[in-house]
């Protein structure tokens, strides 16, 4: 399986961001840009936007129960926090849009590094100690673009905070039909509570 760890900001939070993403999407060159989507087609209503906090790949069905167990245990350290969108920005000169976070970074990056941890404790391979930053990916190109204007756009954008309470641990189905601009679907696999009560 493909999975990844990730946060997933409520529909109302999503609502907000579509309505900012509609709005970039007028912009000029925008269709030359791969617009992510605000809905997986998932039965389990796992949305395209969401913030990953570690990617492990392809995974053994073997390690799932040992992954989930320790994400679990995560999940219980971390004390629910506050965040909001806000703002955004790019990588790869313009090959990746995202839209940024504010409140409670810190405990992002705890829990980030917590379901790295997890993994490693499981098992799985990974990567030492990337620096994590908080992004939740709005389009995407092959190609080196210009996207200055949309960032500048992004620039003043807030959601309203929420609460994030819950640690996901997502599989990722990769598109195989070949239709171009195809999405991968995801699937939440297991669901745990932050907080001593998780």
């Amino acid at each position: 399986m493909r999975l990844f760890a990730a946060v997933l900001p409520p529909e109302d939070v999503l609502q907000e961001l579509a309505a900012e993403v509609a709005a970039l999407r007028r912009l000029p060159g925008a269709d030359g840009m791969r617009w992510t989507g605000r809905a997986g087609g998932s039965p389990d209503g796992v949305a395209d936007w969401h913030f990953t906090l570690a990617f492990y790949g392809e995974v053994d069905d073997g390690l799932v129960p040992e992954l989930t167990v320790r994400l679990g245990r995560a999940a219980a350290r971390t004390e629910p926090f506050r965040i909001a969108l806000a703002g955004g920005g790019q990588f790869g000169h313009g090959r990746v849009l995202w839209a940024g976070a504010e409140g409670d970074l810190g405990a992002m990056r705890l829990l980030a590094e917590r379901a790295g941890a997890a993994a490693r404790k499981a098992g799985l391979a990974m990567d030492e100690h990337r620096h994590y930053k908080a992004h939740l990916t709005v389009a995407r190109s092959r190609d080196a673009v210009d996207v200055r204007p949309y960032v500048e756009s992004l620039r003043a954008f807030r959601g309203r905070p929420w609460t994030v309470d819950e640690l996901v641990l997502v599989r990722s189905h990769l598109p195989t039909s070949g239709v171009p601009g195809e999405q991968p679907r995801y699937e939440a696999v297991a669901r745990r509570s932050l907080g001593a009560a998780g």
